[in-house]
């Protein structure tokens, strides 16, 4: 038996992927599509109150997943504009406007996964026009 370290995981990460990923980086993909899913569940919520405490139970949900507790999975493991936008009241409007044709940028991923990604995607073209 030998010791497994995460700098070995790393490596061997980086070496299969051809990028620089790390186990985090699949760990805060894994968190913030787990919060997402667990947010489109319980759908809109009628007020900030009530949408703080969807986002609890989202945040729940994903460190149930990962093994963290709350406040380590939504500081570190929950991409913002997932919370961001579910809080401004645009976050299941803008996952009930994409298209149901998969996009070539997101063959292989889980219809959430995907969804995630047209998230992030257009946060950023928002940030950056």
């Amino acid at each position: 038996l030998s010791t497994v370290e995460s700098a070995d995981v790393n490596e061997y990460l980086r070496l299969v992927s051809g990028s620089d990923f790390t186990a985090k980086d699949f760990r805060t993909w894994a968190g913030t599509v787990f919060a997402m899913d667990a947010l489109k569940g319980l759908g809109e919520a009628e007020n900030q109150t009530k949408a703080k405490k969807n986002i609890g139970q989202a945040i729940e949900v994903a460190a149930e997943h990962l093994g963290n507790t709350k406040t380590i999975c939504r500081k570190c493991y929950v991409h913002p504009a997932v919370i961001d936008s579910y809080l401004e009241g645009s976050l299941l409007t803008s996952l009930s406007r994409q298209d149901v044709e998969p996009a070539t940028d997101t063959a292989g991923l889980r219809p959430e996964e995907a969804q995630v990604l047209h998230l992030l995607k257009q946060q950023q073209a928002e940030i950056l026009p």
